[in-house]
């Protein structure tokens, strides 16, 4: 069964009445090169369990059952699950769940199904409108996993793999940052799906960093300023966080020159280090 063919998709789907959903962001993977690709880049073996979010027809899933030991695949359409049925037809180390990964206890999952396995992984085709809830999910859960491979809309990728202290970081960046070490792998063009997305993808790789590189006193109010600095991307990140978070204009002056920054910075030109910083000396003060 070739599900790279557009025709034999077609016919797969129809034959289960199947019609795609744009309120959930469905665009099937058909392109013979990527599922290949980002299977390979999980360098997964017997002893890895990977938890798949989202695996549509199954094109990528078939990829992951190859190379990993085992494989749980999460899918929120209950109607793809007569789809996956036949794609998968033969694959005894994959179960398929139906449920939404934002309302699964993914600890007690991991615990249930990857017990007997060394490494735990993620890997998705992630829709568009859902990329950074997931993502942030799955770095704040503090899940005893080892990285995520998963691609994302250009535009998403691009600013979730920034540098921070860049002009293409954003709130996000630094939550990534926090967390893992990221990296674009590859580009994927819009033709590659079924349907065709109006964007192009990419394929984002977030290494997890087994111990925290950037230790703060109040984690809550790390990341409510890294917020609030990036709310208003016009203006100076003292007059984001002092507008936003209630703080007198003048006591974070003097915080920003004991500091060593620059009061008239924007929250794009700030590092990692200038945050931490930032938090720990108004959690200080408080």
């Amino acid at each position: 069964m070739d599900l790279y063919d557009y025709n034999t998709v077609k016919r797969i789907l129809a034959r289960h009445d199947f019609t795609f959903s744009k309120a959930l962001g469905q665009n099937f993977l058909i392109d013979p090169d990527v599922c290949p690709q980002m299977a390979r880049s999980l360098k997964a073996d017997k002893d890895t369990g990977v938890i798949e979010i989202g695996p549509g027809i199954g094109v990528l899933t078939k990829e992951l059952c190859k190379t990993a030991g085992k494989v749980t695949a999460i899918e929120l359409d209950k109607r793809l699950l007569p789809v996956l049925g036949e794609t998968l037809d033969g694959f005894d180390n994959l179960e398929i769940i139906n449920a939404d990964v934002m309302n699964t206890d993914l600890k007690a999952l991991i615990t249930e199904k990857f017990s007997d396995c060394r490494s735990v992984k993620v890997c998705a085709n992630l829709p568009y409108y859902i990329t950074s809830p997931v993502i942030m999910t799955l770095l704040e859960s503090r899940l005893p996993i080892d990285e995520i491979v998963v691609m994302v809309q250009k535009e998403a990728g691009e600013r979730l793999c920034a540098q921070v202290g860049t002009r293409g970081a954003g709130a996000v960046t630094v939550a990534v940052h926090y967390y893992a070490d990221s990296e674009i792998l590859f580009d994927v063009a819009r033709d590659c799906f079924m349907p065709s997305p109006k964007v192009d993808s990419v394929v984002i790789r977030l290494k997890i960093r087994k111990e925290n590189k950037f230790a703060v006193r109040d984690e809550k109010l790390f990341f409510s300023i890294v917020k609030c600095a990036f709310s208003q991307r016009r203006k100076t990140a003292l007059n984001s966080i002092s507008g936003t978070m209630g703080l007198p204009k003048e006591t974070l002056a003097d915080l920003f020159d004991g500091l060593g920054i620059d009061k008239n910075i924007r929250a794009e030109k700030l590092t990692m280090e200038d945050f931490v910083h930032i938090a720990d000396e108004i959690k200080i003060c408080s």
